[in-house]
């Protein structure tokens, strides 16, 4: 059974298109972005935050969800969740990233499928999903228009806590906004 909204945070953040880095994991600052995350979880663990809600999109999210399966090892009270928009989601992707998000999805506590088939607004579904469960949204942004902002928006809309962390200073500590 996943902790009450209370103790959960959700995470929304851009696909790799949107990153300095792209698609290359071994920047540098892709590193420090991982790292940055890690370190916000821990942070949200030690504020109480127990379950962990990550839409599983390429990028971000898969980096959310890994950090937070990395926390799972430490503290094996945290629950880790894939929201899966539809059962599809990752069918078109390069093979290797499919069997990334595969292997990220069963070692989840819980994945939950919003909806059975694809249609242009299954992803907002998926993101308002998680922020309406959620009392904090963990996010990576850089101010341009999408589907991060979109969730930001609707967490500011439901006065959720944001923790905000910016891709082109991966190194900096998340900036906190209480609604």
């Amino acid at each position: 059974m996943a902790p009450d909204q209370e103790h959960t945070c959700c995470f929304t953040g851009h696909r790799p298109d949107k990153l300095p880095w792209g698609a290359h994991e071994e920047d540098p600052r892709c590193a420090a972005l991982k790292r940055s995350l890690l370190r916000e979880l821990e942070e949200s663990y030690r504020r109480g935050f127990r379950h962990f809600i990550s839409g599983m999109a390429m990028g971000c999210d898969l980096y959310f969800a890994e950090a937070a399966l990395s926390l799972r090892k430490r503290c094996p009270d945290l629950i880790v969740e894939g929201a899966v928009p539809y059962p599809a989601q990752a069918a078109r992707w390069p093979e290797p990233m499919r069997r990334r998000w595969r292997a990220i999805l069963d070692r989840c506590d819980l994945e939950t499928v919003v909806q059975q088939n694809y249609d242009r607004y299954c992803m907002l579904r998926r993101d308002r999903y998680m922020v309406d469960r959620s009392a904090a949204v963990l996010a990576v942004f850089n101010g341009t228009p999408g589907g991060t902002q979109y969730t930001l928006n609707y967490a500011m809309d439901k006065k959720r806590e944001i923790l905000l962390l910016d891709p082109a200073q991966p190194e900096s500590v998340a900036i906190h906004f209480t609604m």
